[in-house]
């Protein structure tokens, strides 16, 4: 699971901190507002780059019709010069940051006074780009019920192909001092339209509703266009540019958000204010919303394995822990059953300890897998037991006071599971050959926990599995977060991934593992498995995968089905099951049963790997 972070705190923090920690330094040769007899326009405050030229400066009587209000989170309103200038660079739009509640009204005519500053959304270190706003403001409003500025149309035809310019390497990578390109890099399209009054027409949606009511659609259907109406993001180079996310200008309590799926439609026209924030760059904060068209898009279910393969899954159950709802365990419970088929091993991913978040020096899971288990039973599947290794308290990472960890489920009906010396939280477990076999030190066992690469993160857990007389070697995996990477719309191009720094120890440690069983046992069946939380075209991928000694086995599917997680509208690859060389015919399965969908059991979707050994 990705790191998030609460929105409503979030907001709270931002709207607190807007001025202090959202205003960049001025440079010294920024022109001075005012100074001019002409009276300052909104195009020449937002200027030909991200960043105002006049900065840091006092403005007067800035002239504009209100396009949009907002009541809550950051509040403000947005105004449009009507007479704009033809620079296609220059936007027309900006954001008038009130802290309180507004008292105009869209269609307003008004001169408002003020400090141009660049907030921000997430402070310095996001690495976010900035919103030219106008904060501290005097409004005076000259008249009502004006007609608004007519709305600039984003879709397939309007925005570019390239996604973003490369950064200045002058400064470090940023393009914050580049002059906008917007008929050639969609980024620039969107930051020259930053403030103004935009529309979309009947779009895709490629975003499920999520919690903070909003979602993502797309302006380009056929851009990469997953097999279930999602888009792809299947390269570092295919961001896709015609992805947008909507929220909407009414406070819930007067509309609700509208609920929809992956591959519905949100028909006619949707249009409002272009906003930049934290949590997903360009967002069109609608003032009228069009109406979600919902799609056919059903869970998946995957086919049951024959007698004689075994089927092998991994699944990100998303911190669950007993104070979880009895419904979310039966909606699990029923999902291994109903649409993964009760694979014969299942590696588990966010198993919480007993009692969840309390952060008390709980380490045992035993209730969670206990809860867990009895809901499979209920619904129609075999009874499972399970092998996992309790870490140790507070040095797994994840959500403080969880303790989560990777568990082994496997159905003794079909596989046996081989007890080596079980380890502990600290101990390495090791590769020694037996007969002509490789065979583990410690199964259960983890793999170099004391590696500073697994510091506060999960450490892999290794097990031995018999199936009809072969041995199975199966490493869970729960690798470091995405949390402190760079958006895709960051000010740096390309994003700074600080994240894959961790994962590329992770990848080679157990690749280092994995070579240990293969020199022991050439033609040994590995599975490496989990929440990789990284791309099949990653380096961490590409590591893991070093000398032959793996395959991503997501790569056997046509690139429209190579995905197990949703991200501000693009669908990407985190889960996977990768195979040893010996492993040369399977069947492969991304199960889709929970990202593409507003309502969900948890965030990720699990794969299943059917093979003969």
């Amino acid at each position: 699971m990705r790191s998030t972070h609460p929105r409503s705190a979030a907001v709270a923090a931002l709207v607190a901190t807007a001025l202090a920690t959202g205003l960049l330094v001025g440079s010294a040769d920024a022109a001075e507002g005012g100074a001019s007899a002409d009276p300052v326009r909104i195009h020449d405050i937002q200027g030909t780059t991200r960043i105002s030229p006049l900065n840091g400066k006092q403005v007067a009587d800035v002239e504009g019709i209100v396009t949009g209000v907002r009541t809550y989170g950051s509040r403000g309103f947005w105004i449009q010069d009507p007479d704009a200038d033809d620079n296609e660079a220059t936007s027309e739009g900006v954001f008038v940051f009130t802290s309180s509640v507004p008292t105009v009204a869209v269609g307003d005519a008004v001169k408002v006074s003020g400090t141009v500053g660049e907030y921000i959304p997430g402070g310095v270190n996001s690495g976010n780009q900035s919103v030219t706003q106008i904060s501290k403001p005097t409004v005076t409003v000259v008249s009502s019920g004006n007609a608004l500025p007519q709305a600039a149309a984003i879709n397939e035809y309007t925005v570019p192909a390239e996604y973003a310019p490369a950064g200045d390497p002058a400064a470090g990578g940023s393009v914050n001092g580049l002059t906008l390109d917007p008929s050639r890099f969609a980024l620039d399209f969107y930051e020259s339209l930053e403030g103004m009054n935009v529309k979309i027409g009947t779009s895709r949606v490629v975003g499920a509703t999520d919690p903070y009511s909003e979602l993502w659609v797309t302006v380009k259907g056929w851009e990469n266009a997953a097999k279930r109406g999602g888009t792809v993001y299947g390269s570092y180079e295919s961001q896709n540019t015609g992805r947008l996310q909507i929220q909407q200008l009414a406070p819930l309590a007067q509309q609700p958000f509208p609920v929809a799926n992956v591959g519905d439609k949100l028909t006619g026209t949707t249009e409002g204010p272009l906003d930049f924030n934290q949590f997903g760059g360009y967002t069109l904060v609608a003032r009228t919303l069009g109406t979600v068209k919902a799609g056919t898009l059903a869970p998946e279910k995957t086919k049951p394995q024959a007698e004689q393969e075994l089927a092998v899954a991994t699944y990100n159950v998303e911190n669950l822990d007993p104070t979880d709802p009895q419904e979310k365990f039966d909606a699990l419970g029923k999902a291994v059953v109903e649409n993964l088929a009760s694979p014969d091993i299942i590696a588990l991913e966010e198993i919480q300890d007993d009692n969840g978040a309390k952060n008390d020096g709980t380490v045992s899971a035993e209730q969670t897998l206990t809860k867990f288990t009895a809901a499979i039973t209920a619904a129609g599947g075999p009874a499972y037991q399970w092998r996992t290794i309790n870490p140790e308290d507070k040095k797994d990472g994840g959500e403080p006071g969880g303790n989560i960890r990777q568990v082994f489920l496997f159905n003794p009906a079909r596989v046996s599971f081989t007890e080596r010396a079980p380890g502990d939280a600290v101990t390495a477990t090791g590769v020694v050959k037996e007969q002509g076999k490789a065979a583990l030190t410690h199964s259960p066992g983890r793999i170099d926990p004391a590696n500073p690469a697994w510091a506060d993160s999960r450490k892999p857990l290794a097990g031995e599995f018999v199936f009809r007389g072969k041995t199975v070697f199966v490493i869970a995996n729960h690798f470091g977060s995405k949390g402190g990477d760079e958006g895709l719309a960051a000010h740096h191009q390309p994003p700074v991934r600080k994240s894959e720094e961790k994962r590329l120890l992770q990848a080679q440690a157990v690749n280092g593992f994995v070579k240990e069983i293969l020199a022991a046992e050439k033609n040994a069946n590995v599975l490496v498995l989990g929440d990789i939380n990284d791309f099949e075209f990653s380096a961490t991928t590409e590591a893991l995968a070093d000398g032959g000694a793996l395959y991503p086995a997501i790569k056997s599917l046509p690139k429209s089905e190579r995905y197990s997680y949703v991200f501000q509208g693009n669908a990407q690859v985190l889960d996977q099951i990768l195979t040893s060389p010996a492993i040369k015919k399977f069947t492969y399965d991304s199960v889709h049963i929970n990202a593409e969908f507003a309502a969900q059991n948890s965030d990720h979707d699990p794969q299943v790997l059917r093979f003969r050994p």
